[in-house]
């Protein structure tokens, strides 16, 4: 993949919230979405790769080029998107680079850096703790995989979920409007 056609609008927003499994990516990238309102799609990396394609995060895999075709077509058409997924550096650097090169709106890349321990205290309480183990996290865990932009926002573990919110809807932004019948459908 190598597309550097504009994606978007000047006015369209690009949030992409990369970490480890289970460090808060998802309920970031859910409440920032219902914050917003109406306008705001949200791609997430699992969905496309292990629901829709079922396929495994390995190297050559169409995860990236999909989900960088969601990503475009949502900019395309004057949504902001929340992109959420682990999305290793090794493996994804390339479509993130090309997404942020091509966007002609504001782009902003946040990392969660949560330590191996924390990961693992907060898997405990999702709902997949009964499906993925923690030496299936072990496995996984890449330390402070952090793509080493210099705008790019990384945030300790010791961020609460008001303050990431806060953080990443200033640095992007975002406007929060959203009410709650906005997640209603009409």
């Amino acid at each position: 993949m190598d597309d550097l056609t504009p994606a978007g609008s000047p006015d369209t927003i690009l949030v992409c919230i990369r970490g480890n499994s289970g460090c808060g990516k998802s309920t970031i990238a859910r409440t920032l979405r219902h914050r917003h309102g109406r306008g705001c799609a949200m791609v997430g990396q699992d969905h496309l790769r292990r629901i829709l394609l079922r396929e495994r995060d390995k190297p050559g895999g169409l995860a990236p080029a999909l989900i960088a075709q969601n990503v475009r077509f949502c900019l395309d058409h004057g949504y902001h998107v929340i992109l959420e997924g682990i999305m290793h550096s090794a493996r994804y650097r390339n479509m993130l680079t090309e997404l942020r090169d091509a966007h002609r709106g504001r782009t902003q890349f946040v990392y969660l850096d949560v330590s191996l321990p924390e990961t693992l205290r907060r898997h405990e309480t999702r709902p997949e703790a009964t499906e993925v183990s923690p030496e299936n996290l072990r496995t996984w865990y890449a330390p402070h995989d952090v793509l080493g932009w210099p705008d790019e926002l990384v945030l300790p573990e010791t961020t609460t979920l008001e303050q990431a919110i806060d953080r990443i809807a200033t640095a992007a932004s975002l406007p929060l409007t959203g009410r709650d019948n906005d997640l209603l459908p009409r």
